[in-house]
């Protein structure tokens, strides 16, 4: 290579490399794998030794990251948060521990303290005798983002150091890590898919989310952890090892990594590696790698740093989560709920010493954000053992003869429509007795709030389904005792009490048998509001999407979701089925007060003398309408401890808002 062309090559890979800094740094939003930016960063880095003259202060390899966003004030750090070196094999962690040995002119083991490497958001914790006074990202390195009251929110940094064996110093800057475990994201992905909002990709994008929150009252409502690990500033005290900084931060209160070891040579950092990668699946956080640093303080500062990156530490990283494959077809797959998710069909390729072959799409909006097409070379990332997924895709690769996807009008599974509001993004099979959703529709319906048939929970009817004993609702009433006592494990006293609990369920409700139907967007409120408006199922069925807007609690939404409901002949099927095994229904308007009647009431936060289901209960028993959102029509938002962003948003809309004791009073009008 010459000097016109290594210039040439220098402009491009410095170029490529700031796009997906600013990604990843700036907008939480990186579209290559980890595997493939070290590959960029590792060729501009030997390019510029090769040809020192070319290498210019602005060059990537001169800096650690991008800028910050401007949402927050900004934080110098005194100390700058450098970057690690990185590791990927055997061989170049033991050629780090030889370069170490070299610049320190001993053949001795070095003594290392080895860590698990968090995959979360680098943070900085400034203690002033003792008392948390800041908190900050890490930003660019240099300059990062105060995000102080946040910080405040995670149960497990103490807002105070505890005294204990290490008097707290004058002044300490901690570094740390703040992470979401892998079961509360999972959980919390559940909740927003459940509220029709985006999922978070993965635990490190949900974590750095809800830190960089404006509003502090979101990031408390989120499950962010943290671990602390190391020192920037420090006055009052000193510390000759990292094992002693970190025996302190544990008499402090801090929270440090169980797994952190001390160990001599780096025979025995390898062997920490390879155990540490063995149990990765069973940790419930997300780890990429482990930290191996110097363990004395004095060896440190001899080593001290070379370019961005001390010379003493070592990013020692796992092989690749994510990969590069090719998508050959991309299907349908209809969840238990009748959630409709793409899924690509790839290339074998080996991820994270996996070979895969399906990635999800998520939906979709993720699909035409992505703009993945069938035939596209794409990036897909694993983490645990869920199915992995495409984050990005090569679109400079494409042939032209790439097709774009659509989800299908029509269930896959049931042939049943696919429906997706506007303003979601989840698209659903709409048919009650799709075998794919089968299990949960038939759980839905045999609940408390619904049939309430007793004895019958999720593991009986699993292992009804899984005997085809069950193919929709209507078949739990042409069960008998045989078919029952055929399941292993079933007595004949069982089974016959549970024939007894379906059959009890015969007489019902309206309001129950509606909401039982499990028709999207109808919660228990609206059947009971349907139930009030048409009297009878026969009436309910009939009736056109005109008639149900012209209902006061209906929006064009839930009317569309009933219509659409009714319209499906298989649905339909059904519930003739339904009253063919003799269900019964009745219905009584109650003639009581209504102190309430058309006052409309939005509940965030905490109660705490009753649950929110319980104050609904009340809302709606005294004529008023509990939602779930606030808009220019709510009449009361009850704010309870740790609301959410319900209340500011009834402060901007001049929404009255009310305490609960207020509430209260309110109730017993």
């Amino acid at each position: 290579m010459n000097v016109s062309n290594a210039k040439k090559r220098i402009e491009e890979l410095r170029g490529e490399i700031n796009h997906h800094n600013h990604l990843y740094y700036v907008l939480d939003n990186p579209q290559i794998s980890d595997s493939e930016y070290d590959k960029l960063f590792g060729e501009l880095e030997a390019i510029e030794k090769q040809f020192p003259d070319l290498r210019t202060p602005d060059s990537p390899t001169q800096r650690v990251g991008a800028p910050p966003l401007e949402e927050f004030q900004k934080v110098t750090h005194k100390v700058p948060m450098l970057s690690l070196s990185n590791a990927f094999s055997t061989e170049e962690a033991r050629d780090f521990d030889t370069r170490i040995k070299k610049f320190l002119e001993t053949s001795d083991n070095i003594e290392y303290v080895v860590e698990p490497k968090i995959d979360g958001l680098g943070i900085s914790l400034v203690f002033e005798n003792g008392v948390f006074t800041q908190g900050a990202t890490r930003g660019d390195g240099t300059t990062g983002e105060d995000v102080t009251i946040n910080l405040k929110t995670i149960r497990s940094l103490p807002l105070r150091l505890l005294e204990d064996k290490y008097p707290c110093p004058q002044l300490i800057e901690i570094r740390g890590e703040v992470y979401m475990k892998t079961p509360s994201f999972n959980k919390l992905n559940q909740q927003r898919e459940k509220n029709s909002e985006q999922l978070f990709a993965n635990p490190r994008n949900a974590a750095a989310g809800s830190l960089r929150q404006l509003d502090s009252r979101i990031t408390a409502g989120r499950p962010l952890d943290i671990f602390c690990y190391g020192l920037g500033e420090l006055k009052g005290t000193a510390f000759h090892t990292q094992e002693e900084m970190l025996n302190a931060f544990k008499s402090w209160g801090l929270k440090v990594n169980p797994l952190i070891k001390r160990i001599s040579g780096i025979e025995g950092v390898i062997e920490f590696h390879k155990n540490i990668m063995d149990i990765r699946e069973k940790l419930d956080y997300e780890i990429d790698g482990i930290v191996v640093k110097v363990n004395s303080f004095d060896l440190q500062k001899k080593l001290g740093f070379i370019s961005r990156c001390p010379r003493w530490a070592l990013a020692y990283k796992f092989p690749a989560t994510q990969a590069t494959t090719k998508i050959i077809d991309i299907i349908a797959q209809v969840g238990r709920t009748g959630a409709i998710t793409p899924v690509a069909i790839m290339e074998p390729i080996e991820v994270g010493g996996v070979t895969v072959s399906r990635a999800t799409l998520h939906n979709q909006d993720e699909i035409d954000r992505l703009d993945v097409r069938v035939g596209d070379t794409v990036v897909i990332q694993r983490a645990g053992d869920v199915i992995p997924e495409v984050v990005s895709v090569f679109t400079e690769r494409r042939s032209g003869h790439e097709k774009k996807y659509k989800i299908p009008d029509k269930c896959p599974v049931c042939g049943s429509d696919i429906y997706k509001p506007e303003d979601e993004a989840v698209a659903r099979c709409i048919g009650m007795s799709c075998p794919a959703q089968l299990k949960e529709s038939i759980a839905h319906f045999a609940s408390r709030n619904a049939m309430n048939i007793d004895g019958l929970g999720s593991k009986l009817i699993d292992r009804m389904a899984d005997m085809n004993l069950i193919h929709d609702a209507s078949d739990l009433y042409f069960l008998n005792k045989e078919d029952i006592s055929k399941m292993d494990r079933i007595a004949d006293k069982s089974a016959s009490n549970i024939i007894t609990a379906i059959a009890n369920t015969k007489s019902t409700t309206l309001p129950r048998l509606i909401f039982a139907l499990g028709i999207r967007h109808v919660g228990e409120r609206t059947a009971k509001i349907l139930a009030d408006e048409f009297r009878t199922l026969d009436n309910l069925i009939s009736a056109k999407e005109d008639s149900l807007l012209a209902i006061h609690e209906i929006g064009p939404e839930i009317a569309k979701s009933i219509a659409r409901f009714f319209n499906d002949k298989k649905n339909i099927a059904v519930i003739h089925k339904l009253k063919k095994a003799g269900i019964k229904y009745s219905h009584e308007i109650s003639s009581a007060p209504k102190p309430l009647h058309g006052k409309t009431f939005v509940i965030t936060g905490t109660l705490y003398g009753f649950s929110r289901g319980q104050a609904e209960e009340l809302i709606e028993t005294l004529g008023g309408r509990a939602s779930s959102s606030v808009s220019k029509n709510t009449d009361f938002v009850v704010v309870g401890t740790d609301a959410g962003s319900k209340a500011i948003k009834a402060q901007e809309l001049g929404v009255k808002t009310i305490n609960e004791d207020e509430f209260k009073k309110l109730l017993s009008l």
